[in-house]
């Protein structure tokens, strides 16, 4: 597997469609005005932009990778929505996401993926906990797996809990952090060849790929107090994968031994 990294598009969201309240965010259905439809994930939500630049980087990670990915837009928001919507939660929601946003093409007609009706092979199995363990991302579990069954084929979507830690930046600089949430993988059980994938990733993911990635980022998506640039906060990101990837046999072995566990 391996993929191009490309440019964003950006489109303008034209009609709000419908909510998503599965989501703990309100994501919602919209139609822009390249007249296709697409999943909002908005800025305004509770863990605002540190969940759309994980959302962006897992993705685009993924598709470096040669993961199934929808296309990621950036989706600019009128403050014309927050005026009309009727429900004061999603009101506020919109008012407070005014301008870029992140979006995923919609895949009409897709269903949720089942790993007790559609079984993964263990090399696939492996491909995507590894990807999950080197993005510390915790919501691909049993109850929420976080892919979907489309023409016959697995797509990976939902990266907005990946790389938890840059929601405080304590410890960033350890790549060699811990990460107990491997254990409640779905695909797990069946990844019995995370050697073969460890070997084949660590030289397909290199750090200009990773760079290319970040740099993706909005500017105006880039402001914690913690950094003195915007640069410095963009460069922290580039730094920890790069350094996580260095250190892929440690995440490996302790996906390794939790599968162990299990089996």
């Amino acid at each position: 597997m391996s993929a191009t990294i490309n440019s964003l598009r950006t489109v303008n969201v034209t009609r709000y469609v419908t909510p998503l309240r599965e989501g703990g965010s309100l994501p919602a259905i919209v139609e822009a005005d390249d007249q296709f439809l697409y999943v909002l994930k908005f800025r305004g939500a509770g863990q605002g932009a540190r969940a759309l630049i994980a959302e962006l980087i897992g993705g685009e990670i993924a598709r470096a990778l040669g993961f199934r990915i929808p296309e990621i837009v950036f989706a600019n928001l009128d403050s014309a929505f927050g005026r009309i919507e009727g429900d004061e939660e999603i009101q506020d929601l919109l008012k407070a996401s005014e301008g870029r946003n992140l979006a995923l093409h919609f895949l009409s007609s897709s269903i949720t993926f089942d790993p007790l009706a559609t079984p993964v092979d263990p090399l696939l199995a492996s491909q995507i906990v590894w990807l999950d363990a080197f993005l510390l991302n915790v919501d691909r579990t049993v109850r929420n797996t976080n892919m979907l069954w489309w023409h016959k084929e697995l797509w990976l979507i939902d990266h907005g809990a990946a790389l938890y830690f840059h929601h405080t930046w304590q410890d960033w600089q350890k790549p060699e952090r811990p990460f107990p949430g491997i254990r409640n993988h779905v695909l797990l059980p069946h990844a019995s060849e995370l050697e073969q994938v460890n070997n084949h990733f660590k030289k397909l993911l290199t750090q200009e790929k990773i760079t290319e990635v970040i740099t993706m980022i909005p500017e105006d998506w880039l402001n914690e107090s913690i950094f003195d640039s915007t640069q410095e906060h963009r460069n922290a990101y580039v730094e920890f994968l790069t350094n996580r990837l260095l250190q892929a046999d440690f995440f490996v072995n302790e996906a390794r031994h939790a599968r162990e566990s299990l089996i």
